[in-house]
């Protein structure tokens, strides 16, 4: 008879939800972008992907003309207020989605390995410093990679739990060494 051992609490992955942050879903034609991105004191990437940041204000590029801006709470106000200054010269939609997401922070050595058991995009390929709208499962999310093990997961609040409970579940298959 074989046996193995299997260390339940070794923590090869940590999931943690982050504070919330005021996010804002951006829409401005490419030409005016950069009039935007001078009022708002943080650059608006052309790539799909890129992210740029400027103080507590971080910026990605989720399409042509769409971008996802995040910075603190405290400088919501401040931020809708210098792009109110520029919409004569670049029209946008500016809209405030800070309720509509959570922000999990997920890192570890086997990050990789969990991350793939309900992305089909190839992770392992995404480039530190960029982010993408990918999939969890059926759930739409925003992942972005800080480090080699280390993403930040940005999940609508009401996938919130289904997302949790496959990630835990992944959690524990990767702990027995499944």
């Amino acid at each position: 008879m074989t046996t193995q051992k299997h260390d339940f609490n070794a923590a090869s992955v940590q999931i943690e939800e982050l504070a919330l942050v005021a996010r804002f879903s951006l829409r401005i034609r490419p030409a005016r972008r950069m009039v935007l991105a001078e009022a708002l004191g943080v650059d608006l990437p052309v790539k799909i992907g890129d992210r740029a940041r400027t103080g507590t204000r971080e910026a990605l590029c989720l399409g042509p003309d769409e971008w996802l801006i995040v910075t603190t709470p405290d400088d919501a106000g401040a931020l809708t207020g210098a792009a109110a200054t520029v919409y004569d010269d670049a029209p946008h939609s500016l809209c405030e989605i800070s309720d509509r997401e959570i922000t999990l922070h997920i890192s570890g050595p086997q990050v990789l390995d969990l991350l793939a058991t309900g992305c089909p995009r190839d992770v392992e390929a995404l480039a530190e410093g960029r982010a993408v709208r990918t999939l969890f499962d059926s759930a739409t999310i925003v992942l972005w990679r800080d480090g080699p093990a280390e993403f930040r997961m940005d999940v609508w609040r009401s996938f919130l739990p289904h997302v949790l409970t496959l990630l835990e579940l992944a959690q524990e298959e990767l702990s027995a060494g499944l």
